[in-house]
């Protein structure tokens, strides 16, 4: 039964999650499409414009996440290893690189050079951004005495993790869209997270 729930599960073609109709990618007619992850692909073409090692260097940033759903104690690079083995049997890293749909949109670039430019200490150059679901973003801060989240969990957003050069164990996070930009700095987990800055654009 076990077996035949795992062969009945639908994987995104990209970067292997498990789909569910929530997180569906989209067509260019707005229409689901049932191979891709909406972080992977929308509106016709995948978010991001970068080769299967990179999207393995990305996705192995979440090894925890991965540890706890299966059980498992990876390292990272164990992780890499896995994902270097999974994903030349998904769609995407089998097709030929010039017949992949890109989307390199404007906006995605224009987000890069504006957070790069807004010179925060620490904060590693950033030269590239994915579509992450607000849920997974939406930290909790304490400001003025209070708990609050600054993010829509229902939306989605341009965003990225880095690691922080000069504090081994904490990240910067970083989630944008067309009004706001917000970067803020955690630990494992997301844990002790502190809001480092948003701004309007």
């Amino acid at each position: 039964m076990e077996d035949n729930k795992i062969n009945a599960m639908r994987f995104c073609q990209s970067c292997g999650m498990p789909l569910t109709d929530e997180i569906l990618g989209t067509n260019a007619d707005g229409s689901k499409n049932e191979e891709y992850c909406i972080y992977c692909y929308k509106d016709g073409a995948f978010t991001g414009n970068f080769t299967m090692e990179e999207m393995v260097e990305f996705c192995a940033q979440f090894v925890d996440q991965y540890n706890q759903n299966t059980g498992q104690n990876l390292t990272k690079e164990e992780y890499k290893g896995v994902l270097r083995e999974f994903y030349p049997t998904l769609k995407r890293w089998k097709m030929p690189a010039d017949a992949l749909p890109h989307a390199d949109s404007p906006i995605k670039q224009q987000l890069i050079n504006e957070v790069n430019a807004l010179g925060i200490k620490d904060l590693p150059k950033i030269d590239n951004l994915f579509i992450l679901q607000g849920s997974f973003v939406n930290m909790e801060y304490q400001i003025n005495g209070n708990t609050v989240k600054l993010l829509d969990d229902n939306q989605v957003y341009w965003g990225t993790q880095v690691e922080n050069p000069n504090a081994p164990g904490r990240c910067f996070g970083i989630a944008c869209d067309e009004h706001y930009i917000l970067v803020c700095e955690y630990g494992k987990d997301g844990t002790d997270a502190e809001l480092v800055m948003l701004k309007k654009r």
